[in-house]
């Protein structure tokens, strides 16, 4: 079962996909959490869309743990039908 926040804003949506590459690879929050030396907090943000900002270097190290793109974590989909 796909684990994907979607996000809707002005022109689009974006994914966030985090929780699903952890549950396909069945890794836990706490494990990413200590082996990336990335807050909690943060990271529940990143999995369920609830942020404003993101912190590159945060998902540069969630790559580098995951060896993924930032896509695979994190998608940007634009609607052209939105005005």
């Amino acid at each position: 079962m796909e684990k994907v926040s979607k996000i809707k804003i002005e022109k689009g949506f974006y994914l966030f996909k985090l929780r699903n590459i952890l549950n396909e690879r069945n890794i836990s929050i706490n494990k990413i959490m200590k082996d990336t030396n990335t807050d909690f907090k943060v990271l529940k943000r990143i999995m369920s869309g609830d942020l404003v900002k993101i912190d590159i270097f945060v998902l540069a190290r969630i790559c580098d743990y995951l060896n993924c793109s930032i896509e695979d974590i994190v998608e940007y989909r634009h609607n052209p039908n939105k005005k």
